[in-house]
């Protein structure tokens, strides 16, 4: 067993005294040529900002605010649809493709890894990419819930970039119901609830709603209770509620966007 120099991480997210594996024997990510996913490169909304992933392999830079998910998440399906595991050295980001790997390095103290973008993610502002436990324990910030990181694509091998099956031009706009040309078995028709809602999120697939609802319920506390799923017209939207009136639902979106960063849609139904 490690040692107990690991400690909970930030909000005790950590794998605690014990981790199942040590971090320091987890080598990095291997870039390997591998198919797009089918589904999680398509455009997404969510807290309502539009994000547009790219859908071939090409270089990529970016600076911002690392940060990591842990044994919260540990076991959770993610936006590819396969299972998060802390200890593997894999990453979630907003726009790059999945799959897709990435340098990551911290300029603090000029320690680097190569991970696998399996998911999406991270959605607060000014947030460039959130790594695995392992992989933020391997940069030396595990202790933070975040640090200043750069993020460079690394390509399997300098190949050609990899492109996806053509897309319409409709398939442009992120809230376009997408599911008609790439059908995938549907989610019921939820009928549980009527009200004004908070819509946190708006996929043309099940699996990222599904992880974004996973997320949100661990931070949400008493709230998770009130996330649903619905799937109606070709889209997975995550929302939250009900509230009885669009003022309540209102009300309780401010209070989102003040200790979430979260910006809300009130809809109603």
């Amino acid at each position: 067993m490690p040692p107990a120099k690991f400690g909970g991480g930030y909000k005790d997210d950590g794998p605690g005294d014990g981790p199942a594996v040590d971090p320091d024997t987890i080598p990095d990510a291997v870039p390997k040529p591998e198919p797009l996913h089918r589904f999680a490169n398509n455009p997404y909304s969510v807290f309502g900002r539009d994000y547009k992933p790219l859908r071939e392999l090409k270089p990529y830079k970016g600076r911002g605010i690392g940060s990591w998910y842990g044994r919260r998440y540990h076991g959770q399906k993610t936006s590819s649809g396969e299972i998060y595991d802390m200890y593997a050295m894999t990453a979630a980001h907003p726009i790059l493709p999945i799959p897709s790997y990435v340098r990551v390095t911290n300029p603090s103290n000029g320690k680097s890894v190569v991970v696998r973008i399996n998911d999406r993610g991270p959605f607060h502002a000014g947030r460039e990419i959130d790594l695995s436990w392992t992989a933020a324990y391997k940069l030396g910030y595990t202790g933070q819930g975040s640090t200043l990181v750069e993020v460079e694509s690394v390509l399997p091998g300098q190949l050609p970039a990899v492109a996806l099956a053509p897309r319409r031009a409709e398939e442009d706009d992120p809230i376009v119901r997408l599911a008609a040309a790439e059908s995938e078995p549907p989610l019921p028709q939820m009928e549980d609830g009527r009200g004004h809602f908070l819509q946190l999120g708006a996929f043309g697939n099940r699996d990222n709603a599904e992880a974004l609802r996973a997320r949100l319920a661990r931070e949400l506390g008493d709230l998770s209770g009130k996330l649903t799923v619905q799937a109606r017209g070709g889209l997975f939207r995550v929302q939250l509620g009900p509230w009885p009136d669009a003022a309540a639902a209102q009300l309780e979106g401010v209070r989102l966007r003040e200790s979430f960063g979260m910006a809300p849609v009130v809809v109603q139904r």
